[in-house]
């Protein structure tokens, strides 16, 4: 009996609108476990080298794990997979919320989409059974009135729905799929994918309920984060949420500012989490923002997700596209030099609406605000909008042009690496990797991060590995009151911190060995802000004694990793494969060359050959070919990839 898993992943054809349902056996679960590494597997096998990414060819997969939909805080978390938009690449992207769990429940582990429909169709899952519908109906809908439309029609309040909006429908570079209107699946432009294929909408909805092998192993793991929960790092940002990381990434330089020349913003109290928790959540007036103004995913007790209620200019916002995280302040009001937190929660919202990334999206605008700045672009190029830093009218105003492919708007919905393509000047001001903006925080103060943003598969991603800070001698070693983060981090093996602003060996081991830790978390399927080797409520061993409740496989720590690193070296391979080398893991010329002006980290910036012997040492500890970054015969082999090496010809 395989325990966790359905044992069922549904196979769409939207050409050929068939449907067919694959059983595999316990060793391809064993092997390839779930989430992130069972998607890569799909987009392999049925990509063809040097496919468009927005051709029929490309594999688009949702793809869930053995934990999902179990009784536990941080399981119910989904990767959709395909090959990027952005860079050529492999697309990874995570979201939680209800969905996951209801495709379970639902009765399949993975969908695997191929092809394209003629005209739009929403697919609906339920108990086993699945089904193509028309969604012309619901194209150009916003993504609530999306959700609501396809509850009514499908009868069921219950229904989960993962939808592209319209961004996604006019295949804008940072298009993201949403669910609960709120959650998204943001990164590397997955929800344009969707939309070339001309799917609206997945709608899920099940009865069926895990069959974990070890339902006390569960009870365990769940009264050990109870106890552990009051007064840990988790309780102030469930409180919080991600914004609570404003104010203490600007007091240590690291908060991004005017498209990255500062590390500082002077009115960063204006937008932090704090002021958040206490003016805009839902119930804040009558101070029942913890109630009211603070949502959920399935099952978890951290709750650590905004409701908001506040207007701007007459535009009342609605609590169900929720409020913005940690990322979406910064790119929209510290990225951008606005303090208007009203202002910056409306886009939030335009965002979700429309669905897109709002890291990506918020950036570009950054981007567009500094060619403004230098005069690289004018008031002629931005349809009359006085494009400055500051200008919160005019962010709003380029946002929603942005989101509807309108004059300039057409342009900058392609991203900033690619709107620099498109006018032939900007360059020197981009802030991407792999064609990918760069989240919310500096590598520039954190050494380890800078390496993690350059190598990582997909693009910049400040969730692939643990920030420097939890290695630094006082976070790791903790004091008296406070055990530090040594406790989880010694269960991967890490023993030697270093301070935050050094990359040498002993960091970048730290580097690669929670990379891995990371990597097999968006395989097993949970959430990293609940799980992992550091700051979280969970450690790497909670992790797989949950993983171990679920499938009864008593694997270790050890075992874990493992996965991580296969998922990775398979990542690694995909790029290789489509044509990838070390020249795109690098970091944007202003991080070397622009010291920041500002705060602690004044006259900061990267030193270049330091960052190259990071590479090499990066490379070498992984077992990969130092002069292009590809992972070798040995390298594979060692982990469960041979036949990958075999099609590659190594």
């Amino acid at each position: 009996m395989l325990n966790g898993y359905t044992g069922k992943i549904l196979h769409v054809d939207l050409t050929r609108q068939q449907l067919e349902i694959e059983q595999p056996d316990e060793s391809f679960y064993r092997h390839y476990v779930g989430g992130s590494l069972m998607g890569l597997y799909y987009l392999w096998k049925n990509t063809p080298q040097g496919a468009d990414p927005f051709s029929p060819e490309n594999t688009l997969t949702f793809a869930i794990s053995a934990p999902t939909g179990l009784p536990i805080s941080g399981q119910s978390r989904c990767t959709v997979t395909c090959k990027s938009p952005k860079s050529g690449g492999v697309s990874d992207s995570q979201a939680g919320g209800f969905w996951p769990a209801e495709l379970k429940y639902a009765g399949f582990d993975a969908i695997v989409i191929k092809g394209a429909s003629e005209t739009p169709v929403y697919l609906w899952i339920h108990d086993g059974e699945a089904e193509l519908r028309d969604a012309s109906h619901l194209w150009g809908k916003p993504a609530l009135d999306v959700d609501q439309a396809l509850k009514e029609e499908l009868g069921d309040k219950k229904t989960e729905i993962a939808q592209i909006g319209v961004s996604g429908e006019k295949l804008a570079n940072f298009a993201a799929i949403m669910n609960m209107s709120n959650r998204a699946w943001g990164r590397t432009g997955v929800g344009a994918v969707m939309g070339s294929k001309k799917l609206k909408a997945i709608a899920v909805r099940g009865t069926q309920r895990p069959n974990p092998a070890d339902k006390k192993g569960i009870t365990a793991v769940n009264r050990r984060g109870a106890k552990a929960f009051p007064g840990s790092d988790m309780e102030g940002f469930g409180r919080y949420g991600t914004p609570e990381v404003v104010m203490g990434n600007n007091g240590a330089g690291g908060l991004p500012t005017y498209n990255w020349n500062a590390g500082y913003f002077a009115e960063a109290e204006a937008i932090s989490g704090e002021r958040l928790y206490d003016e805009l959540l839902r119930g804040a007036e009558e101070g029942k923002q913890d109630k009211l103004g603070r949502d959920t995913c399935y099952a978890c007790i951290i709750r650590c997700k905004r409701v908001v209620e506040s207007e701007y200019q007459n535009h009342k916002l609605d609590p169900e596209y929720g409020g913005p995280e940690y990322e979406t302040i910064s790119t929209f009001g510290s990225y951008c030099g606005v303090d208007d937190l009203h202002a910056i929660v409306y886009a939030n919202q335009l965002c979700n609406q429309y669905g897109v990334d709002t890291i990506s999206c918020g950036a570009t605008l950054a981007w567009a605000m500094e060619c403004f700045e230098n005069g690289v672009i004018t008031l002629e190029d931005t349809d009359g909008i006085e494009l400055r830093f500051g200008n919160a009218e005019a962010m709003i105003a380029m946002l929603e042009k942005t989101l509807n492919r309108e004059g300039f708007g057409d342009i900058l919905a392609n991203g900033s690496a690619k709107a620099a393509d498109i006018l032939g000047k900007g360059h020197e001001y981009l802030i991407t990797i792999k064609g990918q903006e760069m989240p919310a925080h500096m590598p520039q103060v954190k050494r380890s991060l800078a390496l993690i943003y350059a190598v990582n598969p997909f693009g910049a991603d400040h969730q692939s590995s643990e920030h420097d800070t939890m290695y630094n001698p006082r976070n790791y070693n903790g004091n008296e009151e406070w055990p530090g983060y040594k406790v989880f981090l010694n269960q991967i093996g890490l023993n030697k911190p270093q301070p935050n602003k050094v990359l040498n060996a002993e960091k970048v081991e730290f580097a690669l060995t929670t990379e891995y830790t990371y990597s097999a978390m968006d395989t097993i399927s949970v959430c990293q802000f609940v799980y992992g080797p550091g700051w979280q409520l969970y450690g790497p061993q909670d992790m797989v004694d949950v993983f171990n409740a679920a499938t009864g496989w008593g694997w270790t720590v050890d075992d874990m990793q493992e996965v991580g690193k296969r998922r990775l070296n398979l990542m690694r391979a995909f790029n290789a494969r489509e044509g990838l080398t070390r020249d795109q893991d690098t970091l944007p010329k202003k991080t070397f060359t622009h010291a920041l002006k500002g705060g602690r980290s004044d006259g900061i910036k990267l030193d270049e050959a330091e960052f190259q012997n990071g590479l090499d040492m990066y490379y070498e500890q992984a077992g990969w070919d130092v002069a292009t970054g590809t992972p070798t015969r040995t390298s594979l082999e060692a982990a469960g990839l041979a036949w990958v090496a075999d099609d590659m010809g190594l």
